[in-house]
């Protein structure tokens, strides 16, 4: 299966998968950065989606994108309007100078809290929205998936890891619910986000797979967590 971008719009447009809104909004909170800033970047930026979303950008806005396949559909979209994409492999070695950048945004991607401190100008700011580990445990439980890699991975974690660079002006984490309503919408889904059951696939899962489908005629939808918080923090 081919698949780049990180847009799920082939599931989320014909509603067969939805996420519950959470108590803050991504956009927004970017969006009022925005305004303050003369520099930025965006980490993980996919194929440029949610940056090109945003409108008037800074005249210095940079983005980064490690999944490979992702590059050239980010560059498509933002190398037009001025908008530098950097493929990176380390987050501890950025290709930008210290001190480019007074905001930095992050949306479910991973960062070094170090490498942030030294790309920021005094007083920028970080603003990033996370998955947690518990994420969608629901399908590694009933397909019997181990998945304990990023179990730690919460508010406390990261506050903690970012406190000695930065100080935490914002913070939050709530857990809701997606919804998927078909199991094609949920093997696809599976599909392109290797991390959760690393070794997926139809044939392998395959008895646990028809159970799931009969769930789902029976009552018509399948839910599991949606683990997000969202920091906003300041370069001391």
């Amino acid at each position: 299966m081919s698949f780049s971008g990180w847009d799920f719009s082939y599931l989320g447009k014909s509603g067969r998968m939805q996420e519950f809104p959470l108590r803050w909004n991504y956009f927004n909170l970017v969006h009022q950065a925005l305004r303050q800033s003369e520099a930025m970047l965006d980490m993980g930026t996919g194929g440029g989606e949610f940056l090109s979303s945003l409108g008037n950008l800074p005249a210095h806005t940079c983005a980064t994108e490690g999944y490979a396949p992702n590059v050239e559909v980010a560059r498509q979209r933002l190398e037009p309007p001025g908008v530098k994409v950097a493929y990176i492999t380390e987050d501890g070695h950025l290709p930008f100078a210290d001190g480019e950048f007074d905001l930095v945004i992050n949306r479910h991607e991973s960062y070094d809290p170090q490498e942030l401190h030294r790309i920021l100008k005094p007083g920028g700011c970080f603003i990033t929205q996370q998955v947690g580990g518990r994420n969608d445990q629901e399908f590694n439980d009933f397909l019997l998936a181990p998945n304990d890699e990023f179990a730690h991975w919460n508010l406390d974690y990261a506050v903690s890891e970012l406190e000695p660079y930065f100080e935490v002006i914002k913070k939050d984490e709530e857990i809701t619910h997606t919804r998927f309503f078909d199991l094609g919408a949920i093997v696809y889904y599976l599909s392109v986000i290797p991390w959760q059951i690393p070794d997926f696939s139809v044939s392998k899962y395959e008895n646990q797979l028809r159970e799931l489908h009969r769930i789902l005629e029976q009552q018509g939808f399948w839910d599991t967590s949606c683990d997000r918080f969202i920091i906003a923090a300041r370069k001391k």
